[in-house]
């Protein structure tokens, strides 16, 4: 089952697949309302998690004096597609290997080589390992962008609410952070729910800070930059978290 996510984690990757050696955990942090401290934990996560599988340098070999970049679509058995795959990164001069859901042309394979004879050589390499080359092409551009989806579409202001779940029943979860100013901000969460800004029915299940991941208490005290879990067993109200600065829409 895969990993849920959420938004402080979506623009994180968004950011990173626009440029992972320029990105500032900062300016991630300033846009999403949290500390740095809480954005490099995330970072860890990803990382833990396989979603944040690593940092690829773009290199265009084309542009290096008598260097091609072929693409082979190649036809492996599906029993053994995933392992004649990773077999495939084993041959010298093959940089990527993309495996396809599909009976044929299921295996495309990147090489470079620095002549026809060396490209030649790599295909016999890999006709070895039992792949069948259906076509070959020579890899004139590659372009990349990030997934849209994960990143801002406007600049958030203050506190945003960064994911929302609902769960069996009547009952939600809302994560969202806290900025400053907010009306929550320096109270414990007795005195919030004395005060009716957190509702009864809603209990506090977590308070990540600084990378850290806190057990609320009733003697816990809102921070600015906190990523706040709620978890209540009715349906949030409207404006039920604008003590926060979160509001559903």
């Amino acid at each position: 089952m895969g990993h849920r996510i959420d938004e402080i984690d979506k623009r994180i990757l968004y950011y990173f697949a626009v440029d992972a050696r320029n990105t500032a955990t900062s300016d991630i942090a300033e846009e999403m309302g949290v500390t740095p401290a809480t954005i490099r934990n995330r970072i860890d996560q990803l990382e833990e998690r396989g979603i944040l599988r690593g940092y690829l340098a773009d290199i265009d070999y084309k542009s290096i004096g008598g260097y091609v970049t072929y693409l082979f679509r190649c036809t492996a058995p599906i029993p053994k597609r995933t392992r004649l795959a990773q077999s495939a990164l084993d041959v010298s001069g093959v940089v990527g290997v993309q495996e396809l859901m599909s009976g044929s042309a299921n295996l495309l394979v990147t090489v470079v080589g620095a002549d026809t004879d060396d490209i030649n050589h790599i295909a016999e390499k890999i006709a070895d390992l039992g792949l069948t080359i259906e076509d070959e092409s020579v890899v004139q551009g590659e372009y990349h962008r990030p997934y849209d989806p994960f990143g801002p579409e406007t600049v958030p202001r203050g506190p945003s609410l960064t994911d929302f779940m609902s769960l069996a029943g009547d009952a939600e979860v809302a994560e969202f952070t806290v900025s400053e100013g907010a009306e929550i901000a320096g109270k414990t969460i007795e005195q919030a729910v004395a005060d009716g800004q957190i509702s009864r029915e809603a209990h506090v299940v977590g308070v990540e800070r600084d990378g850290d991941v806190l057990t609320p208490k009733g003697e816990t005290t809102f921070q600015a930059g906190d990523v706040v879990s709620l978890l209540s067993t009715a349906p949030f109200e409207k404006d039920s978290l604008a003590a926060f600065g979160a509001q559903r829409e």
